[in-house]
């Protein structure tokens, strides 16, 4: 980035197991395959910290009022552990495949496979193998939705991993999809309908998501040089028009959900943090802060107070009579 605005937070530095890790000595080289085998480093090679994605399935089943129940929750405990497997088979293949581009990238050439910490071979072997039981797991359901679900999810993904990412605009759709579809297992796994309102909201907030992502990595590049090809498609200016465009659809049409057939304050005061949220978001990312959107989540403490106030008053709204 040419000139970044400081983050709110410290940034986060790469796990001292990578760092202490010798890099190879050209982005070709083979593997370092007398390292020993860590199994920690195959777990952090699976992402976990990006599974707080999957929590979106709890979204319908908590709008719906399910969650309190056994079933409800049982359900949704489920559709998370499906997705759970299914990402962290798919990061495994996608670094795999990725393996010599992130040893040219100075964040991701610390992720496990790039720095040859878990072998490409165990990588691929163990991806197969934890996407191959994701949908297996998801049908402990009952319901052969949530395993038809998870396998969208998988398709969309690979197609995403080996063609959609090449593709200008759409690769920004097909990853924001994949949001939506976490959303939608939910509501599957719990056998609760989807309103329209419901999908908008989550389809307009998974695209500022990932706009305000592209956007970061771009600026992060220096508006050029990155191992994303893609990202040469596009501008800041674009990509900051795409997330404020969906911003602003997205709080209008909370707004109109929020504030349409809800008796009670609880619905119409959650609108406020609502909209701190996004507009927080908005700020970190001019501020050269959302390359992972998690983060956010995890380190950022007025991302947290909003959210918990979000989940407070939507929980008042909902379980309150």
């Amino acid at each position: 980035m040419n000139e970044k605005a400081p983050a709110t937070w410290p940034s986060a530095n790469p796990p001292a197991a990578a760092l202490a890790a010798p890099e190879p000595t050209s982005p070709g080289a083979p593997e370092a395959g007398a390292r020993r085998f860590s199994p920690v480093a195959l777990v952090r090679a699976c992402r976990p910290r990006q599974w707080l994605k999957n929590a979106l399935v709890f979204a319908a089943p908590a709008a719906a009022g399910v969650l309190g129940t056994v079933q409800g929750l049982l359900g949704a405990l489920i559709a998370f552990l499906a997705f759970c497997l299914a990402a962290g088979g798919t990061y495994l293949l996608n670094d795999a495949a990725d393996v010599e581009a992130d040893r040219r990238h100075p964040r991701k050439r610390h992720r496990p496979i790039a720095a040859g910490l878990v072998s490409v071979r165990l990588a691929w072997t163990v991806g197969v193998l934890l996407v191959v039981l994701a949908p297996v797991f998801a049908a402990l359901s009952g319901d052969w939705r949530l395993p038809a679900v998870v396998v969208g999810y998988l398709v969309l993904t690979f197609a995403y991993t080996y063609w959609l990412k090449h593709e200008v605009v759409v690769d920004l759709v097909a990853v924001a999809g994949c949001h939506v579809i976490r959303a939608f297992a939910g509501a599957v796994a719990v056998d609760v309908p989807v309103t329209s309102w419901f999908l908008v909201v989550i389809s307009l907030g998974s695209l500022q998501l990932v706009a305000g992502k592209r956007e970061a990595e771009l600026r992060a590049a220096g508006g050029g040089n990155s191992t994303r090809a893609i990202l040469a498609a596009y501008t800041p200016g674009y990509l900051s028009g795409v997330r404020l465009m969906s911003s602003g659809a997205m709080i209008v049409t909370y707004c109109l959900w929020a504030l349409n057939d809800h008796p009670g304050p609880f619905y119409g005061i959650s609108i406020v943090p609502f909209l701190l949220i996004v507009l927080r978001h908005n700020l970190l990312v001019d501020r050269g802060v959302g390359e992972e959107p998690e983060e956010l989540a995890l380190r950022d403490r007025p991302t947290q107070v909003f959210v918990a106030l979000l989940l407070v008053s939507l929980a008042f709204g909902i379980y309150l009579p």
